[in-house]
């Protein structure tokens, strides 16, 4: 099994990843968003439209 960030060989105290380093890098993947389950929940959706709306609406 290769570990997903990298694809080196994993290591059995870090499964499924190769090192501490790419599992912390996974982590921040899921804290910062970059990985999300998909919903069909109704109120799921309307918070994420209200969400991108009021990002949109943020001066840069």
């Amino acid at each position: 099994m290769s570990c997903p960030i990298c694809e080196k060989q994993t290591d059995p105290k870090f499964r499924p990843f190769c090192s501490k380093r790419c599992a912390d890098l996974d982590l921040g993947k899921w804290l910062s968003g970059d990985y999300a389950v998909p919903s069909r929940d109704p109120e799921d959706i309307e918070r994420a439209f209200d969400e991108a709306e009021r990002q949109r609406a943020k001066p840069h």
